[in-house]
């Protein structure tokens, strides 16, 4: 006979199987063998979480930099983030992380819904995406100030933790969350952000030697003679294949020629070309 105790301890290990269940169930893996331009072959991890309504996708470049890209639909938020190795031999840290939190229509990338119920047929396939989207330019002039990030997606404290000086955004961004139905008012967007530090070179020091430009900007880093000057990073990001759309066919029923039926999906490729601050060109060794 199974008493209170032992009934209660078995409720709560079949709340607990079940919540394993949608758990499962709610989040879905594929690794992807991705051939990219340069003829290299990565694997691209790409996870959904249909209960949090995001997308991850994850791969490591041939140079070590691994990136990570998340997709928060609710909020219209893509985070990019690289984790750079660093050059030891030039005094470098072990690795250092950027993150670059950016606006993204929500008709980019597949729904997390959809992307859950992809499944592979052929795992080991070498696959090219079927579009090119070319190259998408972004000057971030803003920092995020990660601990107040959550007005912008939960995701950004959780995913750039070690990038607390090296998250940003755009001004451009913030309207497009604040003009949202529902989303954050600017006001409390613009509490989540701090602007670049406005720099004085030395005195009696020449342009030459000073590191930025006649205006007060930051030049580009290659273009910086002192590792330790402020300078405008570049740094680009190529995702090799993603679902970027559904593909829909009609009904081949005889007498039905309006029906249509989710058949597939397109995938795209697509880079981000990023412009961003910062502090010392020690921290942009690979913009030379």
């Amino acid at each position: 006979m199974i008493g209170k105790t032992d009934c209660r301890l078995l409720n709560l290990l079949t709340v607990a199987v079940l919540l394993l269940q949608f758990t499962d169930i709610g989040n879905t893996q594929l690794l992807i063998n991705v051939k990219n331009q340069g003829g290299d072959v990565v694997q691209e991890t790409i996870s959904s979480n249909v209960s949090e309504d995001s997308v991850t996708l994850e791969f490591q470049r041939s140079d070590g930099t691994l990136i990570t890209q998340l997709v928060d639909f609710t909020h219209e938020v893509q985070i990019l983030k690289a984790l750079v190795l660093g050059e030891e031999e030039r005094g470098q840290s072990q690795y250092q992380v950027m993150c670059f939190v950016c606006h993204i229509n929500k008709d980019e990338f597949i729904s997390s819904d959809a992307m859950a119920k992809l499944r592979q047929k052929n795992p080991g396939t070498v696959r090219t995406a079927e579009e090119d989207r070319g190259r998408e330019n972004y000057q971030m002039d803003l920092f995020v100030d990660v601990a107040r990030s959550a007005v912008i997606s939960r995701h950004v404290v959780s995913l750039c933790s070690e990038a607390r000086d090296a998250t940003y955004t755009r001004r451009k961004d913030l309207d497009l969350w604040a003009a949202q139905p529902g989303g954050p008012s600017l006001s409390a967007l613009l509490a989540a952000v701090r602007e670049y530090p406005v720099t004085s070179p030395p005195a009696g020091s020449s342009l030459a030697t000073r590191g930025n430009s006649v205006d007060g900007a930051p030049t580009r880093c290659r273009e910086t003679p002192s590792l330790w000057s402020d300078c405008t990073c570049h740094l680009e990001m190529c995702i090799g294949w993603y679902p970027c759309s559904l593909k829909y066919c009609k009904s081949q029923k005889a007498g039905d020629t309006s029906a249509s039926y989710r058949c597939g999906i397109r995938t795209c490729r697509k880079c981000s070309h990023f412009s961003y601050y910062v502090r010392q060109r020690q921290l942009c060794l690979w913009d030379e």
